[in-house]
């Protein structure tokens, strides 16, 4: 520090108030750089994110209130006997094949090994209208063009 006061000192006026500008600019410069301009951009960024969240859910709201309307509006037939029951009768009614029927609960694991994925969907409409909802499942391609298994596919009541 003191070599740089020494070499500050041992310059003329005129070079001293040069070196003196030059700092200023240069730390006004950095602090623009490092500091204003990505904080600025950063600002920016996170107004455009929020904007498009709002939108986000603006949309979701007008959504749900749509299905809450739908889903009143629907005419299912809802059932008075067990999933097993349901599950049985429209499997054979849309020709299905079922692997494994696991009851667990009040909810019910299915699984198909190959299927038509028309016929699963479907099924899967008729089992909607009949009130069982699908609570998870596990569906892949198999090699055979048109099919798919259905590892697990668990049902409850609506």
């Amino acid at each position: 520090m003191d070599k740089l006061k020494a070499w500050f000192v041992s310059m003329s006026a005129r070079e001293q108030k040069l070196v003196i500008v030059a700092a200023a600019v240069a730390v006004i410069g950095i602090f623009y750089f490092a500091i204003w301009s990505p904080m600025t951009s950063a600002l920016e960024t996170q107004r455009l994110a929020l904007n498009s969240e709002k939108q986000l859910l603006t949309w979701v709201n007008e959504q749900s209130g749509r299905a809450i309307v739908l889903r009143q509006s629907s005419n299912k037939t809802l059932f008075d006997g067990s999933l097993t029951q349901v599950v049985n009768q429209t499997t054979r009614s849309a020709n299905i094949p079922v692997a494994r029927m696991q009851p667990q609960g009040e909810e019910l694991v299915v699984s198909l090994d190959q299927v038509v994925f028309n016929d699963f969907l479907r099924w899967l409409d008729v089992l909607e209208k009949r009130g069982v909802v699908i609570l998870q499942s596990d569906v892949s391609e198999v090699d055979e063009q048109g099919f798919v298994q259905v590892r697990r596919l668990q049902l409850g009541k609506a």
